[in-house]
């Protein structure tokens, strides 16, 4: 059973919980949603408003269902549910008809994103907005050559965090 509590509340380490022990991104409605494994992203304040920074690479499927709406959510889970992330990383809503059930996932439909009954945290997150990072731009030229070898530069969404659910 998930209860919404207040973002300032939290406790967990952000830097583990995205790059050690990763996230779903997801978006869509009862009728077609999609969800992808992240370990880039970051969670913060910005604009007066606490945030989340999602990355997305312009092949993943995920990013048209973003794109297309206006909320998102973000799932973090237990250490025992590695499998599913690794599943829902790994393969492609596009080629499948039902990924999220393969990962041995359960989707909820809130009002606004769709989120996993086995998550432990939840965050619904009210696009802000989105951009395509641009090469020019990198101070640390490396960067370009060790993370984007194939020239497919994320698209960044800075999200407000409209709702955060723990999971009893």
């Amino acid at each position: 059973m998930f209860q919404e509590i207040d973002i300032e509340s939290l406790k967990f380490n952000p830097f583990t919980k995205i790059s050690k022990q990763w996230m779903l991104i997801s978006a869509g409605n009862k009728t077609k949603c999609n969800t992808m494994t992240a370990s880039w992203g970051a969670l913060g304040e910005l604009w007066k408003k606490p945030v989340s920074f999602i990355f997305i690479r312009p092949q993943r499927y995920t990013l048209e269902f973003i794109e297309k709406e206006d909320y998102y959510s973000i799932c973090f889970f237990d250490k025992n549910d590695r499998n599913a992330l690794n599943y829902c990383g790994s393969h492609s809503g596009r080629n499948e008809t039902d990924k999220i059930s393969s990962a041995g996932l359960t989707p909820v439909f809130d009002e606004k994103a769709p989120y996993f009954k086995e998550a432990k945290v939840v965050f619904i997150c009210r696009k802000m907005h989105g951009q395509t990072i641009d090469p020019a731009c990198f101070i640390d030229k490396s960067i370009d050559s060790e993370c984007y070898a194939d020239k497919d530069y994320h698209k960044m969404f800075v999200g407000e965090i409209v709702k955060v659910l723990e999971r009893d």
